[in-house]
């Protein structure tokens, strides 16, 4: 092992060392943004290398927050604008979306898997893989991981409240009477994530420094990490990095 691995050992171990266990987050939501970037800045012909690249870190990022003890991941893997892609990029994209899905679902792993997203608008192929997948995990101990696939934050509120007022209309609630009794909590119950506690820090790599509709709802009082690395690049020292600037933050959950 060189000086520079090293060294790179050593700050990583003191980082993890002086994490305060107190200030771990519960929820961390991951925007791994940069796959195809990555790709053509190696001259790599087919950006699905990237993609491939960024899935092969997806079980490594999930490794990383178990040993920190993050209890809910939420990965956004595809949005509902990448539908539109060309489908000769979008049909490879989504098998790797599907094997990477199975891998996380196999016997061998201790995550719940949670489909997010407007699974209605993928192919019904890949929508069946995908949710058969996630059916298979259920009741398992691990963290609970949301897999953001067809996902939009608008057109999340827009289901969440298209839910609400189908429960409400099958139990006889008329239009005046829901106007009456409204609130946040109606419509935070119908969201994809419902039952579980909203993100406290949300990570977006690539350099990127928007949250482009990721948990638009549940993300009022989250801490955001930006970080310059493209996806494929993200070590578990950038990790560390993020979870050290959350616990130096004073939050304000009204301002």
């Amino acid at each position: 092992m060189g000086l520079p691995n090293l060294l790179y050992g050593a700050y990583e171990w003191r980082l993890r060392r002086d994490l305060d266990a107190a200030a771990i987050p519960r929820h961390v939501g991951l925007m791994a943004d940069g796959n195809r970037r990555w790709a053509r800045s190696l001259g790599l012909g087919d950006v699905n290398d990237g993609h491939r690249r960024g899935a092969d870190k997806i079980g490594q990022f999930l490794g990383w927050c178990d040993d920190v003890g993050v209890e809910v991941v939420t990965l956004w893997l595809l949005s509902t604008d990448n539908l539109s892609r060309d489908p000769t990029e979008l049909r490879p994209l989504l098998r790797i979306i599907e094997e990477l899905v199975d891998d996380l679902a196999q016997p061998h792993r201790n995550w719940q898997l949670r489909m997010v997203g407007a699974l209605d608008l993928l192919p019904l192929e890949t929508a069946t893989l995908l949710k058969s997948a996630a059916e298979r995990t259920v009741g398992r101990a691990g963290a609970d991981v949301n897999i953001a696939v067809g996902y939009g934050g608008r057109r999340e509120i827009a289901d969440a409240v298209r839910a609400m007022l189908s429960d409400h209309a099958s139990r006889g609630t008329t239009i005046e009477e829901l106007a009456e009794l409204l609130d946040v909590d109606h419509i935070a119950e119908h969201l994809y994530t419902k039952g579980q506690p909203d993100p406290d820090l949300v990570i977006r790599t690539s350099g990127e420094q928007r949250l482009s509709g990721f948990l638009l709802w549940q993300s009022v009082h989250s801490e955001f990490y930006f970080c310059d690395a493209y996806w494929p690049e993200f070590r578990r020292v950038d990790f560390l990095r993020a979870l050290r600037a959350y616990a130096a933050r004073h939050r304000r959950f009204g301002g």
